[in-house]
C-alpha cells in the first residue's frame, strides 16, 4: 500500500506535522492508468492536468464538507483521475472509450460507486452543458469534479493550456474576421474547424466562471476569471498596435 501526504497539521503547542494518510490501491492502480493512457497527448490534456484536477477536486470536496464521507472522497477522486481517458479529441481507437469502466470492473468498484464515477464522467464536459445537461439534479460530487476540471480550464493555467492546444492542432492564433460563435449546440461546439484559438475563450473559458456548481469554485473561479480578461484586454491591445 502506498501513502499520499496530507497538508501539515498543527497541533495546539507543537510543531506542524505532516500526517499520512493511506492511498487505496485503487487509486495507485487510477494513477498508473493515467499515466500510461494519456502518455503521448500534448499538454493541454496531459497526466499533469487529471493530477491537478483531482488535487483540486479533493480540495473542493472538503470545501464543501464531503470529507466526512470516505465514499464520497473515494468517488470524487476516481473520476477526477480518470476524467480524461477516452476523450474524443485523443481518442485513437473506438475500444478506448471502455476503458474507464473496464479498469473500475476490474478493480473491483462497488457497483453502486461505478454507477455514480462513471455518470460524473459521461456529463461533466462543456459540450453536455451546452446539450443542457446542467438542467438535471447533480449530486455534490459531481459539482466538485466538474468544476475542479473547469478551475484548471481558466486563469494562468487555463491560458497555457488553451494556447498549448490550439498550437497542437495547428490552429490560427487569432482572426478578427472570424467571429466567436455563440449559442452553441453540441455538434458545433465539437466541430473545431475554421475556429481560432482565441475565439475559444469567447466560445467557453469565459463562460466557465458562471457555470461553477459548488461555493467553493465559484470563490476560486472569481480570480482565475479576472486574470484571464486582464490577458485577453492586453492581447488585443497588443494585436492591434495599441500598447
Amino acid at each position: 500500500m502506498s501513502f499520499a501526504l496530507t497538508p501539515l497539521i498543527s497541533l495546539a503547542g507543537a510543531a506542524p506535522v505532516r500526517v499520512k494518510m493511506a492511498k487505496s490501491s485503487t487509486v495507485s492502480s487510477a494513477e498508473k492508468l493515467v499515466e500510461s493512457a494519456m502518455k503521448g497527448n500534448d499538454a493541454s490534456h496531459d497526466a499533469a492536468h487529471v493530477f491537478r484536477v483531482r488535487d483540486l477536486a479533493l480540495s473542493l470536496a472538503r470545501e464543501e464538507s464531503l470529507s466526512s464521507s470516505p465514499d464520497s472522497m473515494e468517488i470524487v477522486e476516481l473520476a477526477a483521475l480518470l476524467h480524461d481517458i477516452g476523450d474524443y479529441k485523443y481518442m485513437r481507437d473506438s475500444s478506448e472509450g471502455k476503458i474507464v469502466e473496464e479498469f473500475l470492473e476490474a478493480e473491483g468498484v462497488d457497483e453502486s460507486k461505478k454507477i455514480k464515477i462513471l455518470s460524473i464522467i459521461k456529463g461533466m464536459g462543456f459540450k453536455e452543458e451546452v446539450e443542457g445537461y446542467a438542467d438535471s439534479k447533480h449530486s455534490a460530487e459531481f459539482g466538485v469534479v466538474q468544476d475542479a476540471d473547469r478551475l484548471d480550464a481558466i486563469g494562468a493555467i487555463g491560458i497555457s493550456r488553451c494556447l498549448t492546444f490550439g498550437g497542437s492542432r495547428n490552429n490560427v492564433l487569432h482572426d478578427p474576421s472570424i467571429l466567436p460563435r455563440s449559442d452553441l449546440s453540441k455538434g458545433q461546439y465539437m466541430e473545431k474547424n475554421k475556429q481560432t484559438t482565441m475565439n475559444h475563450f469567447h466560445e467557453k473559458l469565459l463562460k466557465l466562471k458562471d457555470l461553477m456548481k459548488t461555493k467553493a469554485g465559484q470563490r476560486r473561479a472569481e480570480k482565475r476569471h479576472k486574470f484571464m480578461e486582464d490577458f485577453l484586454r492586453e492581447f488585443y491591445e497588443e494585436w492591434d498596435g495599441r500598447s
